[in-house]
């Protein structure tokens, strides 16, 4: 008996990408307008998924270049530049053979592909980890020498040691691990661009707590970046506990001869 069309919708539905193959093998002889209709849907969806491997493939050249380490860590940041909140860092081992589809820069995200992504790379990683610093000590030894100590705290936070890190540009000071700084590094290597979207979404997590305790300053929009918006919040108000001190001054100035 002829299967319904609706029902080899279903089928095509619940297909992985190796059974997709074979369902578009054993019906391409069917004439009906409807199941053609559906390989060519199914069709586009594996040449995307194959295009979509291929981009994942080039982001991992770096993992291959170094596969004789076992352990290789990307390392990235976020939140260097804004006024408040803290720098945090993310710290990622990835296993050799996964696969993360659309795992990419931060940047390149939308927030809600971000989120699923976040939830999928702690569920498959090795070990993973974020460190942080906070405003106060960020004004205490500079931005720079903040975000090199977020780092180590989030290698030292690993409960795999890793051989080797791959950092997003820089090389980290008073780690003892062989490094490789990738410049746009987090556009290049899947680790690193795992490690950006560890920090990137731990610390959004956390501005919009602040948000919570602080609905004055709109932490939940522009997550403590010099927005306009926080800039006259900042001028109503004052700075908050989480401000960085070195750097709001400077922005309050500026935005004062606009």
């Amino acid at each position: 008996m002829e299967k319904k069309i609706s029902e080899i919708k279903e089928e095509f539905d619940r297909a992985d990408a190796t059974e997709l193959v074979r369902l578009m093998e054993s019906y391409s002889q069917d004439p009906r307008s409807g199941v053609i209709g559906l390989l060519a849907k199914y069709r586009k969806k594996l040449d995307a998924l194959e295009k979509e491997q291929k981009r994942l493939w080039e982001m991992a050249s770096y993992e291959r270049q170094y596969s004789q380490y076992e352990w290789i860590c990307g390392i990235d940041e976020a939140g260097r530049g804004p006024l408040a909140g803290p720098v945090t860092a993310g710290a990622v081992i990835l296993p050799k053979d996964v696969e993360i589809l659309y795992l990419n820069d931060s940047k390149k995200l939308s927030p809600g592909k971000r989120e699923a992504l976040f939830e999928e790379i702690k569920e498959k990683a090795v070990a993973w980890s974020v460190g942080f610093a906070s405003p106060q000590r960020i004004d205490e030894i500079n931005i720079l020498q903040a975000t090199y100590e977020a780092m180590r705290q989030a290698v030292e936070g690993l409960s795999v040691k890793p051989d080797l890190l791959l950092n997003d540009a820089v090389r980290i000071p008073g780690i003892s691990i062989p490094q490789v700084p990738i410049v746009k590094g987090d556009a290049k290597s899947l680790s690193i661009a795992a490690a950006s979207i560890l920090a990137k979404v731990t610390r959004d997590h956390l501005m919009e707590e602040y948000d919570r305790l602080m609905p004055e300053y709109g932490f939940k929009g522009h997550k403590g970046y010099g927005s306009k918006a926080h800039i006259e919040a900042l001028k109503t108000y004052g700075p908050s506990p989480i401000h960085r001190k070195t750097f709001i001054t400077h922005f309050v100035k500026e935005s004062d001869h606009e």
